[in-house]
């Protein structure tokens, strides 16, 4: 095994660096970086690179250089060993002595042994037979089998995909709901599983490739609804070389520090890769109001089509001025825009159960993108209509995303994963809607282990400030390297920021759930950041007494919570 490659992966379909499959090299170049300039001048002319300037070693300088040069090494290894033209793109990382290099590939145990020698190369550097290295790397990869080809699926069907940091689940399921409302067999994957018209059929996290060729696979599905996260994105390629219709929700900090991508600027570019794809005559739905999926516009090919709740939007006026649409909200109607027309009333959001009376602002959103992703497939108008107005914030058809219980001593319950900032934020505002006056609001804080430390201490601090009452329950299936003890003092480290101490612990979320319910009085709201115990926690409420909240329970809640002037709102928090 090479000392350079720290990781050889192969996508399989679109991704960050290519529209295609792909080989991802993660290369350590300590070696060329120590090397001496006479070393690296050396290395740089054996491989063609003309005009070089090593700079000294371990400098700066000497970092640019090595990006160029490792590139300039692929191109070369592949033209002697009879591959005449080569894309190749060469990344920094956090860490100066790391790179990431990508190049497109059509078999994939050449491409594979070709990774190798460029690693093997690399090891040969601080040498001084650098001609032979290089030689000897360009015949082995001659000298290599051809190998499979890529796996890529070209979709039969019309295939809408979801991506975004939050409400890409919810979105999806709410597309889905809208195309079986019209009578197609809808398939779709997500965080979830898999489900075939409406019947979850393989449970787990399919919301990679593999969920979209499991749904394109089955022969009666007639639309595929694919959700497509991040770390498929970056771990195997999305499985589609295109999409109909793709939709980003929005992009905010999450699981940043893995798999290269350290700011919220590179995790939207990773989530560009979906809207990239769309086919040219479909259509890419964007944020208006997040300023970094609208950019996406300049790297589309297909017609954009925004959504905002701003109908003033400056993202509204530049699309429809370019020929696109826009989905609104005026007078309280999701309405949709074209250029040259007057606006269409769709639908009251007071009729739209996800919206909760229009109190939701990210299922505002999420509908605006529903809505505008199932006109974008070709659903006629009037069943897009009854379709938002019969989805609902339940266990049926939107599990896990803010769902909303009433307890038999008058006590409400909210479960949503809320797994990052915006999330929770969301889920408080949310609280707050149904929270009578002089009540209070109870939190079980939970997070998953791969998230940073400072997300998670941000999470505590931002339960600890929004709630009267904060609890920790475990997420034990979810601790990916963590221990408990660990998750729990980042958790109560950042609750003590906003002078919250003695934040007490619970092994489960069911334990907490329990806990948290039992302290509370009539018209207080209980909720819980559910992940790893759902049905548990269902089941449970159940056995209490518990039951869903119909939508004219909601509206009650809503209406109850609204009768109070501004200064029944800004009652202090504390835990």
């Amino acid at each position: 095994m090479s000392s350079s490659l720290i990781e050889l992966r192969v996508l399989e379909g679109p991704n960050l660096y290519f529209p295609r499959a792909a080989i991802k090299l993660t290369l350590d170049i300590s070696g060329l970086s120590a090397a001496s300039e006479e070393t690296a001048s050396r290395f740089a002319s054996r491989i063609g690179l003309r005009n070089a300037r090593p700079g000294a070693s371990d400098s700066g300088f000497r970092q640019r250089f090595a990006l160029r040069a490792v590139g300039r090494l692929v191109r070369a290894i592949a033209h002697e060993s009879g591959t005449l033209r080569l894309a190749v793109r060469v990344r920094s990382t956090a860490d100066p002595h790391t790179i990431v290099v990508a190049f497109p590939w059509r078999h994939r145990t050449k491409a594979q042994e070709m990774g190798q020698a460029i690693a093997d190369v690399l090891d040969a550097v601080p040498g001084a037979d650098l001609d032979a290295a290089v030689s000897a790397a360009a015949q082995r990869v001659a000298e290599a089998e051809a190998g499979p080809g890529p796996t890529t699926i070209k979709p039969s069907i019309p295939v809408v995909a979801v991506t975004g940091t939050n409400g890409k689940t919810t979105t999806s399921r709410m597309i889905a709901h809208i195309a079986r409302t019209q009578g197609r067999l809808v398939g779709w994957s997500n965080t979830d599983g898999i489900y075939i018209d409406g019947e979850l059929v393989e449970a787990g996290d399919y919301s990679g490739p593999s969920g979209a060729g499991r749904v394109l696979a089955h022969p009666q599905v007639q639309l595929a609804v694919t959700e497509t996260a991040r770390g498929g994105i970056l771990l195997k390629g999305i499985g589609l070389v295109r999409n109909d219709v793709s939709v980003v929700t929005n992009v905010t900090a999450d699981h940043l520090g893995l798999h290269g991508i350290d700011t919220v600027d590179q995790l939207a570019e990773v989530k560009s890769v979906v809207a990239q794809i769309t086919r040219r005559s479909g259509w890419s739905v964007l944020n208006a109001d997040d300023p970094r999926v609208y950019a996406m516009r300049q790297v589309i090919r297909a017609r954009p089509w925004v959504f905002s709740r701003d109908v003033d939007s400056p993202g509204v006026r530049e699309t429809l001025s370019d020929g696109g649409r826009a989905t609104v909200v005026i007078d309280g109607w999701v309405s949709v825009l074209r250029p040259g027309a007057d606006p269409d009333p769709m639908i009251e959001l007071v009729d739209v159960p996800m919206t909760l009376a229009g109190l939701s602002r990210f299922n505002v959103e999420n509908t605006l993108a529903a809505t505008s992703a199932a006109l974008a497939i070709g659903i006629p108008r009037d069943v897009v209509v009854e379709g938002l107005r019969t989805f609902r914030p339940d266990a049926e058809h939107n599990p896990g995303r803010m769902n909303f219980f009433t307890m038999p001593n008058g006590v409400s319950v909210v479960m949503d994963l809320a797994h990052n900032e915006a999330g929770l934020e969301a889920m408080v505002e949310i609280m707050n809607g149904v929270r009578p006056p002089g009540h209070r609001i109870l939190l079980g804080l939970g997070v998953v282990g791969d998230r940073t430390d400072e997300l998670i201490e941000k999470l505590g601090e931002i339960a600890a400030r929004d709630s009267d009452v904060v609890a920790i329950g475990h997420k034990e299936r979810y601790l990916r390297g963590r221990t408990i003890e660990e998750l729990e003092a980042l958790m109560r480290a950042g609750a003590e920021r906003v002078g919250v101490t003695g934040v007490p612990a619970y092994p489960t979320e069911v334990a907490a759930l329990s806990a948290l319910v039992g302290q509370a009085l009539p018209g207080d709201v209980v909720g819980l950041m559910c992940h790893a115990e759902r049905q548990e926690c269902y089941d449970w409420i159940a056995d209490n007494g518990g039951t869903p909240d119909t939508n004219e329970t909601l509206a009650q809640k809503v209406r109850a919570a609204a009768a109070t002037d501004e200064g029944g709102r800004g009652e202090s928090r504390g835990g």
